[in-house]
């Protein structure tokens, strides 16, 4: 087997314990303004900014190294309109039978006018299988957990540089598919919606659970 070709860890600079703990506590205080948003304004977001942002997304951990993810990023108005249709089509049977309890607080049902108000859709895929040079399949591994992983950078990432986003995931998906033309071995992850906050967006009055909530620690400080 030929041994792996290793390279020096790239530099990020030598920082104090103190100038470690004031960027973590920087990067709180702007990740926790971070909000759902249902409301979205037409107001245009550059191709350069979407582009940096996923390729921030594709600097994410995956299992060996195989990157089992696509990004489709949608702009074109006719293409965001069939994607309304078709996801409005799904979330009305999800709303009708499905639906439960705890959507009723945010406030949602099956209308969907952001898929086609907010600038762009980017819809975000896993894939389980890669095909290879001869035609034949192999698997991935740990793909959707990677694509998880991804899918948190590209949302930070929109939300660092000044937009807001909605992860959106009508049920079942298989429709974007057809109309991204995508294989059918890649399987919808979920759909972002992307672009501007409305002048007079709302959302909902929800908190966040506390550290002591989401966290243990075992150690002996």
């Amino acid at each position: 087997m030929t041994p792996p070709r290793l390279v020096p860890v790239p530099k990020i600079g030598n920082r104090s314990d103190d100038e470690l703990l004031r960027r973590a506590q920087e990067f709180y205080e702007v990740m926790q303004q971070r909000r759902t948003i249902r409301d979205f304004s037409d107001r245009a977001v550059p191709r350069e900014m979407i582009e940096h942002c996923i390729h921030a997304a594709g600097t994410a951990p995956s299992g060996a190294n195989l990157q089992p993810w696509h990004f489709v990023a949608v702009s074109d108005p006719a293409v965001k309109h069939e994607i309304r249709i078709a996801a409005e089509k799904e979330e009305k049977e999800f709303y009708e039978h499905r639906a439960l309890e705890a959507l009723a607080p945010l406030g949602t049902d099956s209308r969907k006018p952001f898929l086609e108000t907010a600038p762009w859709l980017i819809a975000v895929f896993a894939q389980p299988f890669r095909i290879l040079a001869d035609g034949t399949r192999s698997p991935t591994y740990y793909a959707i957990e990677s694509v998880g992983i991804a899918t948190g950078i590209l949302v930070t990432a929109l939300h660092s540089c000044g937009l807001v986003s909605l992860t959106h995931t009508p049920s079942p998906m298989g429709f974007l598919n057809r109309i991204l033309g995508r294989p059918s071995y890649e399987k919808p992850f979920v759909l972002l919606v992307v672009g501007h906050p409305a002048e007079n967006a709302l959302v909902p009055d929800i908190g966040r659970k506390s550290l002591g909530e989401i966290c243990s620690f075992r150690s002996n400080a």
